[in-house]
């Protein structure tokens, strides 16, 4: 299991840019494919970006596709969501999340271990 601490939520207005991190715990982290997923209030978690340790395989929701950016690096542990033009509906908690299935999909259940959470709010 990999130990996940998200960090870099915060408020903004609509328009502007967030970088959330993730650092990461274990020997073994490049061999895990890492997610972004994110939960509003009222609504259920959602996929937002993942990525292989190569960076071979990565999606993104259609929702963020040209705004966002997943980036790892693996000398550090550590994996980034770089978000752009920031909407409203773009406020939610974020998690990190890890899994360590080979054939992994963009979705959640197959991610076992996740961070604490960190909030990201963009103001109209």
């Amino acid at each position: 299991q990999v130990q996940l601490v998200e960090s870099g939520g915060g408020l903004v207005q609509a328009g502007g840019s967030l970088t959330l991190s993730c650092a990461a715990s274990g020997r073994t982290f490049s061999t895990y494919g890492m997610g972004w997923f994110r939960q509003a209030p009222g609504k259920e978690r959602e996929f937002v970006a993942a990525r292989n340790w190569s960076g071979a395989r990565t999606y993104y929701a259609d929702s963020v596709k040209g705004r966002f950016t997943i980036s790892r690096d693996n000398a550090k542990n550590a994996v980034y969501l770089q978000m752009n033009n920031l909407k409203p509906e773009d406020t939610a908690v974020y998690y990190c999340a890890a899994t360590l299935l080979t054939a992994w999909r963009p979705v959640s259940v197959d991610f076992g271990s996740w961070g604490q959470g960190t909030q990201v709010t963009v103001s109209s």
